[in-house]
Parts: structure tokens; sequence; C-alpha cells
């Protein structure tokens, strides 16, 4: 039994949150405070397992009272709740790690409360992707092993298939800065729409409701796309802080974030990588591609956390009537690690799905790349832990594994 303390000042949704955790039973409702100057002594008397912070009453006050709670219980997770999305988003500045937004729905709040109650904030699940039920949004963060390798058809085929979904609400966010072209893939690229560059002019003024003019919606999926900026010298414009900034006030509004990053391991990369909850280290199985999967992982240890949540998919796998260059089995052994996720080559569909400026959900919803793309949904959504593999093949035993320092 966990023990939470809340403070809201309002009586009216005081009493009603108290009766909802009231319902739930892992948890104990040990403190229930009427003021924030209050709730410092509250909290020392006993170190609960959760705090829950209503901010309508004073939102002001409640924000200096988060910053003091994370200064001196550095470790105690802390919930808040509001109808303002600005509020959350300064609440998560100020050091809170989940929020609600009212009104409070009861699922909602019980999938919150497991999250934050977690140790860890996921469980682990087949093969180690994050179970959403214990999260409020599953960003998934697409890094190819090199260019070409089909990252940006993966990420606007994964987001219109995870959009399928009534439940989800998806966000396509191109941090490919220099040479993305999500928006040509979803034939947006004539549409009137602000980009990257916009959002971090008005950085300071950001809120839930520009950002939601500049992430247009996709009419035929429904998939929301945060463009890259349209001009070169407006890269300059886009550091970390802002992907940061953005990323947590997108998270308020949509339960899937699709990241499609450049290959250069840019700053803006790293913080979409910090923030992802799986990363898709898309390879082929060819010398180049593989080699690079190495590299990639020896770089990504040296920051914690992030190797870990990396998961290899291989694409385009089988050509059509040909051996792949380098097997399955061998492809894992070298890399060290097994492979998440393959999608079989289908190049004509994804081919003529791209002129059409369709996702294949659309296009071409029975090929065989498609049906591949809703398993991997699918698994990352925790509804299935292994994947379909096709039958391995034989490598050719070309001596490659010289360049990867193996024999």
């Amino acid at each position: 039994m966990q023990r939470i303390a809340i403070v809201d000042p309002s009586e009216t949704s005081r009493e009603a949150l108290r009766t909802s955790l009231l319902g739930v039973d892992f948890v104990w409702l040990e403190a229930v405070c009427a003021k924030y100057e209050y709730f410092d002594d509250v909290i020392k008397s006993s170190v609960p397992d959760l705090v829950i912070v209503a901010l309508d009453s004073d939102r002001n006050r409640a924000l200096m009272m988060i910053s003091q709670i994370c200064a001196q219980y550095p470790k105690l997770p802390i919930l808040t709740i509001s109808s303002d999305h600005q509020a959350l988003l300064q609440s998560l500045q100020r050091g809170a790690r989940y929020f609600l937004t009212l009104p409070l729905e009861f699922e909602s709040l019980l999938t919150s409360l497991r999250r934050a109650l977690n140790e860890s904030g996921t469980y682990v699940q087949g093969p180690g992707v994050p179970d959403p039920g214990t999260r409020s949004t599953l960003t998934v963060a697409l890094l190819g092993s090199r260019g070409g390798v089909g990252c940006t058809t993966i990420g606007v085929n994964l987001a219109a298939t995870l959009a399928a979904d009534p439940n989800n609400n998806v966000a396509l966010i191109d941090l490919d800065l220099a040479l993305g072209d999500a928006d040509i893939v979803m034939d947006m690229s004539q549409m009137d729409t602000l980009s990257m560059a916009d959002v971090a002019r008005n950085i300071e003024r950001l809120d839930m409701n520009f950002l939601k003019r500049a992430a247009a919606r996709h009419p035929e999926t429904g998939v929301s796309l945060l463009r890259h900026p349209l001009e070169m010298h407006e890269i300059s414009l886009i550091h970390e802080g802002h992907v940061e900034r953005i990323l947590n006030l997108l998270r308020i509004s949509y339960n899937h974030m699709i990241l499609d990053l450049s290959k250069g391991l840019l700053p803006t990369d790293l913080m979409g990588l910090r923030l992802a909850d799986v990363i898709l280290l898309v390879a082929q199985l060819d010398l180049s591609s593989l080699r690079n999967v190495v590299r990639m992982l020896h770089t990504l240890q040296i920051e914690d956390n992030l190797a870990e949540k990396v998961r290899v998919v291989v694409n385009r796998v089988g050509g059509e009537g040909q051996e792949d260059p380098i097997s399955l089995k061998k492809a894992e052994e070298v890399i060290g690690k097994s492979i998440f996720w393959q999608i079989p080559n289908d190049s004509k569909a994804v081919a003529a799905a791209r002129i059409e400026g369709k996702p294949l959900i659309q296009f071409a919803p029975r090929s065989r790349v498609q049906q591949s793309m809703a398993g991997m949904a699918a698994a990352l959504c925790g509804k299935t832990s292994t994947a379909s593999a096709p039958p391995d093949k034989p490598g050719k035993g070309s001596g490659w594994g010289r360049f990867f320092g193996r024999s």
C-alpha cells in the first residue's frame, strides 16, 4: 500500500479527488491539506510515497511550493492537476514529474498513479518496450544507422498506423532540421503551416494553442505534424532547450509522439533521445549500416540510460528473389543485441505510396510492409511481445566481421 498526500485549497475539487483516491485499492490517503503554506509541515511529519498538487487555486504559490519540495525532497515524485495546460507545463519545469488535466477521469488517475508509484516509471515486457499503460505519453525516436535506411518512411507510417486507433492522439515531429521531408511523404509540403523555426521564435510566449496551430493536422489520418524549418538559415534558431520545452508541452495533449531525427547526432537529436521512451535504431542488412549500429550503440552508452532504450529495427529484409548480404543471425551476433523488429522489402508499395503522398495504411493497407508496421505499432503499445520474423537466411561469408573487430 503506497502512501499519498494531497494539497488543494478548493474544497470542491479536493473532496472530489479524495473520493476518487478512496476508490483506489493500492494507495493509502495519508494526508489531505487545504493550504499550500501548511503542506511542507505535512510532508515533514511523514514523507509520503507521492504528493498530488492541485494548481488552480493559486498557480504562483503552488509552483513556488513545488520548487521547494523538489529542493528538499529530490526523489519524491510530484503529480500535478490543473485545467490549464500552461500551468501544467510550468509545474513540469519546476520539477513535477507527472500531471493530469481536469476534468479528472478515473482511468487516467489510475494510469498516472501506477506510473508514478513504479520505481522505474515503466515495466519491461517482451523485448523491453515500456508498457504505455503506465505512462501518459509514449515517445518513440527514430535514429538511422545511415542516410537512406527509411527512418522517415517508418516514422510517417508508424504515426499513421497508431492514429488509426481512435483512442490515440499522435504527433510526428520532424527533427531532421536541415533535410527533413516528412511533410513531402505526407503530401503536406504545400500547406500554409508554421514550422519548428516559427515555434522557436515564439518560445518565450509558447503555449498549447500556438503549438497546436504549428502542428498541422493531416486531414486523412489525423496525425499532427510539426515540420522542420523551411529555410536553411532558420536552423540556427533552434537549440536543444527549444526541443525540450516543445516536447514537454506536446506531452500534455498527445499520447504518442514520433520523433524523426537527423543522422548527425546533433544536440537537438540528443535531447530527443533523452526524452524518448524507446529509440528505434533503423538499419539494413549490409556492412556499412551494421557497422554504424555498433558505433552508435557504443556512443549512446556514454550517456546513462540511452543505450538501454534502443531497439534495433531492420528495414527492407528479403529483397525480391534475392538473399540479404548478411543473415539476421550473424547481424545479431555482431551488434551484440537482438533485433526487435524486421520490416520486409516491399519497394513497389512503398514507392507508389510515397509518389501519391499517402501513408501505407491508406494506400496499401494489405501490403506486407503495412502489416509489419501494424505489428510493430502493437508491440510498442504492449499488445504483443515478439516480432513475427521471416525465416533467417545464411550470409554470404564475405569476411565483413573484421570491420567490427570481431572474429
